[in-house]
């Protein structure tokens, strides 16, 4: 083998196993105790790996709207279980029920999403199952 070829296969190594020690699971960055129900408005969803996310504005208890942005499962995913791009585009503007998981940085208004409920009714695992509470 030739010093080339030796350099060109531990290059390609490193790229390939990049993605791998990149990823993490969802209770390295969002608290599975610390879940809570969420209903507001879906404003936004961004379809793009790791993971997905979609915003909505949601009520606090004194009135105040709050834009929170949920992290979902990646985009294939998704797709596998049946949820697309455009089921979130089609409710965007409508009411959605999320249960989540807040972010265990403290960072306000990020939540890790579990289960979301569209405004047809219809239900969707879009995240990792959290607490039963």
């Amino acid at each position: 083998m030739t010093i080339r070829t030796i350099l060109g296969a531990a290059v390609a190594s490193a790229l390939l196993a990049a993605p791998a020690l990149a990823h993490h699971s969802v209770s390295s960055e969002f608290d599975t105790k610390n879940c809570r129900d969420f209903t507001g408005t879906l404003t936004g969803v961004s379809w793009q790996n790791p993971h997905m996310h979609f915003n909505a504005d949601v009520k606090d208890a004194s009135g105040k709207v709050e834009s929170w942005s949920f992290q979902g499962y990646s985009t294939l995913t998704m797709t596998r279980a049946g949820t697309s791009r455009q089921d979130f585009l089609d409710n965007v503007g409508k009411e959605i029920f999320v249960r989540g998981c807040l972010a265990r940085s403290g960072t306000q208004h990020k939540a890790a999403a579990g289960v979301l409920k569209l405004a047809d009714g219809r239900m969707r695992q879009v995240g990792q199952l959290q607490d039963n509470n």
